[in-house]
């Protein structure tokens, strides 16, 4: 029988067993940022066009050749969010968190949309985990961000990912480095597209991965060698507060990230598990964007954490995340009056905090209790009308095939005890 519907492609999919993994893995990532007093926002999947394209960069390839944009029935210009720190500023300009404590310290999940060519950790839809401290310039919260970051991998259990580290300088050393690298691009033999974006952006060129276009780059200036002092200042003092973290980072000069806002301190996690999308996540500071979206002249640092790509990290490193079994204790009526009396049991043991299930349908014992074993439960719970009559139940473990007799009326304390 052919399907009359498939998911769209480039969609990653999620159903047990493995979703059991993918949620563990987004959980682990946001945990510590919980930990560090970072509070849930909701964002809207789609925002006003122009937010992305002020907020995110208009040469960047998400803005320009990667946003799904369309016009609402309005007809206003609509996108499906690419990224989640423009809308954290926007709803933080919009609700005048900034006027409150600062650092506004946030926090936020949810699928993200990107057209694509979809591969192995490159989907249009694709799920991410981030945080936004806004409004305080102290280079030991960088160190909290990254941390925080770093300490969510290895809740896991990843070991081989690097964390890639480097300053891209502020609007005063920027400049300056800019017109430099423009003047080295200008003598390279380039095509005509990368020569455009050497106009628009020319830092976009460093992260060209083409051989030919690389091996040009070889003798190119780099940002991190023409810092201001402050910001000199202020990458030595992030880079100190990480090693009293004992977070463990390499020097990336060369480091783009695809986004332009960012400034100073940038960062990403890669692992080689993945192949060529081996960015697993990343982030750094924007200073300059709450001001360019209309909002005060506050700074900010966050990052987003790919929850697909770590799931594939997990995987590539053969890690076991998640509990895949569907519940602990599997309820087996035989019989009408025992149905009755096990469908009440059930909502008894999920009222006490028990993952419980029913072989519902009918079934006979044999096909109750292969049901039992799939459901990865660790008690078999069966009761017949003979056992009604004596006011019992036959508990079963089902990895040993232990079974004995107890009272209805304690049943849910000896599970609770049990699985305890």
């Amino acid at each position: 029988m052919t399907n009359l519907f498939q998911a769209p492609k480039g969609v990653p999919e999620y159903f047990p067993p493995d979703s059991a993994a993918f949620l563990a893995v987004r959980d682990a990532l946001a945990k510590p940022a919980c930990n560090a007093g970072y509070g849930y926002i909701e964002l809207p999947t789609f925002e006003d066009t122009n937010l992305f394209v002020r907020g995110v960069g208009e040469s960047t390839d998400v803005v320009s050749k990667e946003m799904y944009t369309f016009d609402d029935r309005g007809g206003r210009s609509i996108s499906l969010r690419p990224e989640g720190t423009a809308g954290v500023m926007r709803a933080v300009i919009e609700h005048g968190l900034d006027r409150g404590q600062l650092p506004v310290k946030l926090w936020y999940a949810g699928p993200f949309f990107r057209a694509e060519r979809p591969q192995q950790g490159r989907y249009r839809q694709f799920h991410q985990v981030g945080v936004e401290a806004v409004g305080i310039d102290d280079p030991a919260l960088d160190a909290e961000v990254i941390s925080l970051a770093d300490e969510a991998y290895r809740s896991l259990g990843l070991t081989g990912y690097t964390l890639m580290l480097t300053s891209l300088g502020c609007a005063v050393c920027r400049p300056p480095y800019r017109e430099m690298l423009q003047t080295f691009l200008g003598r390279l033999s380039l095509d005509e597209e990368t020569s455009r974006r050497a106009a628009l952006n020319p830092l976009r060129v460093l992260d060209d991965k083409r051989p030919e276009v690389q091996e040009q780059l070889a003798e190119a200036p780099l940002q991190v060698d023409h810092l201001c002092s402050e910001c000199r200042q202020h990458y030595d003092a992030v880079r100190t507060h990480l090693a009293a973290l004992g977070v463990r980072w390499q020097e990336a000069p060369r480091l783009v990230r695809g986004l332009d806002y960012y400034t100073r301190t940038t960062f990403e996690f890669q692992h080689p598990g993945l192949g060529s999308q081996s960015g697993i996540g990343g982030g750094g500071r924007y200073d300059g964007l709450m001001a360019q979206l209309g909002g005060q002249d506050l700074g900010g640092i966050g990052f987003g954490l790919g929850t697909d790509r770590t799931y594939l990290a997990c995987r590539a490193e053969g890690l076991s995340v998640g509990r895949p079994e569907r519940c602990d204790v599997f309820l087996v009526p035989l019989g009408d009056a025992a149905k009755t009396r096990i469908v009440a049991l059930g909502g008894l043991l999920r009222v006490a905090g028990v993952r419980t299930d029913i072989a519902y349908g009918d079934r006979g014992l044999k096909g109750a209790m292969k049901a039992a074993d799939r459901s990865g439960a660790r008690y078999a719970v069966i009761v017949g009308d003979r056992d009604l009559e004596s006011g019992v139940a036959q508990l079963k473990r089902l990895n040993t095939g232990e079974q004995s007799e107890v009272l209805l009326t304690g049943l849910v304390d000896v599970l609770k005890e049990r699985l305890a």
